[in-house]
């Protein structure tokens, strides 16, 4: 991510239909904010949520990415993403996915990559599943049940 990103970005992660399974939208500060700690990560970690561009027009169309999460005490990567919603239904989340899972695996070595959602976001859920993620466990993250979705290294992959 860019900090030009911010525009874009807040045009997805404020939108109220967007992220209705988050407790609420990103306010500009939190989108400000959520940009910057995606650079700082990626300089100091190698991953975070990078910015999805489409093919097309290099125009910033959402996030795609890594970050730490805190599972029953084990430090889990997972796969993020945050598309526009003008371009749902377009394959463009599941291709970005697929992206960092492979990334994930072979360039930061990793054993298992994981997705965290909430039962009801049903359109997540199938980008998990396109993922070749399937349901490990259930949780409570940050107060709110989450299914944790999760594909292996040498896990079967969806063509």
């Amino acid at each position: 991510m860019r900090p030009e990103d911010v525009d874009p970005l807040e045009a997805v992660i404020s939108d109220a239909y967007t992220m209705r399974f988050y407790p609420a939208p990103f306010p500009r500060d939190k989108v400000e904010a959520w940009v910057a700690n995606s650079i700082k990560n990626d300089e100091e970690r190698g991953f975070s949520l990078w910015s999805s561009v489409l093919k097309e027009t290099g125009e910033m169309i959402g996030d795609c990415g890594f970050m730490l999460q805190d599972i029953d005490g084990e430090k889990e990567l997972e796969i993020g993403y945050h598309t526009r919603k003008d371009l749902w239904g377009r394959g463009l989340a599941t291709e970005a996915a697929r992206a960092c899972r492979d990334y994930g695996f072979a360039r930061l070595g990793r054993e298992r990559i994981i997705s965290l959602i909430r039962p009801e976001n049903l359109p997540s859920q199938r980008v998990a599943l396109k993922n070749g993620m399937r349901i490990w466990k259930d949780v409570i993250f940050r107060e709110r049940p989450h299914h944790v979705f999760a594909i292996g290294k040498d896990d079967p992959r969806p063509a």
